[in-house]
């Protein structure tokens, strides 16, 4: 899940390979001779660049993504050993320097293909896969880890951060989708919380941050919305991905209680609708995926 319009607006400093060998030569320069080289799929809050063979750099884009990075430095290392599939290994934190106003870092080089659909040979498989990984997520230690906020745009926290917005969106759409069984999935969301201790989330497990390797997954990157908190945030993919037994599939795997899924299917909802509605700025694939994900979300909503 991406973040709303509102987050994107702001400038972007020119970073380029000219700015990442300035950066290097200055701070590391052992590796200020390997070649750099812009990574073709470039996400939202950071630009990357693969370094050498084995390494990449990560600049945050703007000052909203400023803080991940240090949040990834400080916690990957945590999880890393209690997890089965891959997860980005921090090498080195690089400083504000030559323009360049935030902290940016390098990190170990993971081989892959960004999931898509047509790589996926068995959506089912995919399904326990990623929940077993995210049942793993949970079960190691939050003590300490960083509770949800503005740094993270609220993943992992209340729902309620976004109700005035995803309201405006339903409505927004009358005459496109059902107004009342949308509002009945967000009063479901809405109305119930996450009471047991807090566990580590994810906060944009989506396909661009999954890759593949032998038709399997085998790592989920960019972490830089992690934090301490509600599970529920995560669960999105249910409805953006998954259907029928995959779904079903990624439930059991995961064993979350109902009140849980319905905090899912909130967030599914409040995306599919805020990019539905304009109110958000986005890709062509999520912006064609809203609809669907707005009908198997109230449709699975009446099924529970």
């Amino acid at each position: 899940m991406r973040n709303c319009a509102s987050h994107m607006q702001e400038l972007e400093p020119l970073i380029d390979e000219a700015l990442a060998r300035r950066l290097l030569s200055s701070q590391f320069p052992h590796w200020a001779d390997l070649h750099i080289q812009r990574v073709a799929k470039q996400g939202w809050d950071n630009r990357t660049f693969r370094l050498g063979e084995q390494l990449l750099m990560r600049l945050p884009s703007a000052e909203a993504y400023a803080s991940q990075v240090e949040r990834e430095h400080e916690w990957l290392p945590v999880l890393d050993p209690h997890l089965d599939l891959q997860i980005p290994e921090p090498v080195a934190l690089g400083q504000p320097e030559h323009g360049y106003p935030w902290k940016w870092a390098v990190y170990r080089w993971i081989e892959g293909e960004s999931a898509s659909p047509e790589l996926i040979p068995s959506l089912p498989e995919f399904a326990a896969t990623l929940g077993r990984f995210l049942r793993q997520m949970h079960g190691v230690s939050s003590a300490n880890g960083p509770p949800p906020g503005a740094h993270n745009f609220h993943r992992g926290g209340s729902l309620l951060m976004y109700d005035e917005e995803s309201r405006s969106a339903v409505a927004a759409l009358a005459g496109k989708v059902d107004c009342d069984r949308a509002n009945a999935v967000w009063q479901a969301a809405t109305q119930t919380r996450w009471t047991a201790r807090p566990v580590w989330v994810h906060g944009d497990l989506s396909l661009g941050n999954l890759l593949m390797a032998d038709g399997r997954v085998g790592a989920v990157i960019d972490f830089g919305q992690m934090c301490a908190g509600d599970p529920a945030c995560d669960l999105a993919i249910a409805w953006t991905l998954f259907r029928g037994e995959s779904r079903e599939v990624f439930k059991s795997t995961l064993g979350l209680d109902a009140d849980t899924w319905n905090r899912g299917r909130g967030w599914a909802l409040w995306k599919a609708v805020i990019v539905a509605a304009g109110m958000a700025e986005t890709n062509a694939v999520e912006g064609q995926q809203c609809w669907q994900t707005i009908e198997e979300v109230l449709a699975d909503h009446e099924r529970a």
